[in-house]
C-alpha cells in the first residue's frame, strides 16, 4: 500500500559531513531560504535605484511598512520601534520563508542515497527542533541585550536580583520564566510546522489528486501566523524588558502578550 512508503522523521537526517560537521537537511533548506530572503533584498535595493516604483520594491516597503507599524503599536514610540525593527524584521523573514519553503514541490520529495539510506535532500528548517531553539535562544538573549541598553546593567540586573528576600524570590520566579520561554517559543513553532508537514504528507498519500490543495492552502496561512506570533511575542518580551515594570504601559504590554499566546494556539 503507498501509505507503507511514507517517510516521516522527527529528527533532521543527515546528508553530508564536512569534517566533523554533519549537514543535514534542515541546513540545507535553511542555507537556501536565507539565498532567497538575500536574493529578494538585493533586487530590491537595485530597483530601488533603477525603478524606485516597481512591484518587488513597492512589496518590501509594505511589508517592511506592516511590521514597522505593529511594532509601533505595541511600543507607542516611533525611535524605540526602529531600534526594534532590525530584529523582529529578520526574525519574520527567516521564519516565513523557511515556514512557507518546506511546503514547496520538491522539499521532502527530493532524495539522495547516503551512508544512512535514502533520505530527502531538504526539509523545511522551522520543522526541526534544533532550528526553533536557535531562534528562540536569539529571541530570548537579544531580549536580555536591548534590556541592558535600554536601562543599564545595574537597573536590568536589579529586576533578579536583590537584597529583599521577597524581591529576590520574585526575581528568581521571572529568571526561570526568560528560561522557559526557550521552550514556549522552540517548541510552539516546531509543534505547528511539523504537524502541518505531516498533515499534507499523510493526506497527499491518502488522496494524492486535489485532495491535498485546501490543507496546503491552510498551511500556507499557519504558516504566516507562526511567523507574526513568533514576532509578536519577542517583541512583547522586548517591550516589557525594556519597560519601567510599575508604569501602566507595561501592564498593557502584558495583555497584548496574553493575546498573542491565545492566537497562537
Amino acid at each position: 500500500m503507498v501509505v507503507a512508503d511514507l517517510h516521516i522523521s522527527l529528527a533532521a537526517e543527515e546528508i553530508f559531513r564536512l569534517g566533523p560537521l554533519v549537514v543535514t537537511n534542515t541546513m540545507a533548506a535553511s542555507l537556501v531560504g536565507s539565498l532567497i530572503i538575500f536574493t529578494l533584498l538585493y533586487a530590491a535595493g537595485r530597483s530601488v535605484r533603477i525603478r524606485p516604483g516597481g512591484r518587488l520594491t513597492q512589496g518590501v516597503e509594505a511589508m517592511s511598512e506592516v511590521i514597522l507599524g505593529l511594532i509601533e503599536q505595541v511600543t507607542q514610540n516611533r525611535a524605540k520601534a526602529e531600534r526594534f525593527f532590525p530584529l523582529l524584521m529578520t526574525l519574520f523573514a527567516f521564519i516565513l520563508v523557511n515556514n512557507w519553503l518546506g511546503l514547496m514541490p520538491g522539499v521532502g520529495s527530493i532524495t539522495i542515497q547516503n551512508s544512512h539510506g535514502i533520505v530527502p535532500l531538504f526539509r523545511g528548517a522551522t520543522a526541526d527542533l534544533n532550528t526553533t531553539i536557535g531562534l528562540a535562544i536569539i529571541s530570548v538573549i537579544m531580549t536580555q541585550v536591548y534590556a541592558v541598553r535600554e536601562l543599564g546593567l545595574l537597573r536590568h540586573a536589579k529586576k533578579y536580583f536583590s537584597f529583599n528576600p521577597i524581591l529576590l524570590f520574585v526575581g528568581l520566579l521571572e529568571l526561570v520564566s526568560d528560561v522557559s520561554k526557550l521552550l514556549s517559543f522552540s517548541f510552539r513553532l516546531f509543534g505547528n510546522i511539523f504537524a502541518g508537514e505531516v498533515l499534507l504528507v499523510v493526506i497527499a498519500a491518502l488522496a494524492p489528486a486535489l485532495a491535498p490543495l485546501p490543507f496546503l492552502m491552510l498551511e500556507l496561512f499557519v504558516g504566516l501566523i507562526q511567523a507574526l506570533v513568533f514576532t509578536m511575542l519577542t517583541l512583547v518580551f522586548l517591550e516589557i524588558a525594556t519597560t519601567n515594570h510599575s508604569s501602566p504601559a507595561s501592564h498593557e504590554v502584558r495583555s497584548v502578550e496574553h493575546e498573542a499566546s491565545s492566537v497562537s494556539g
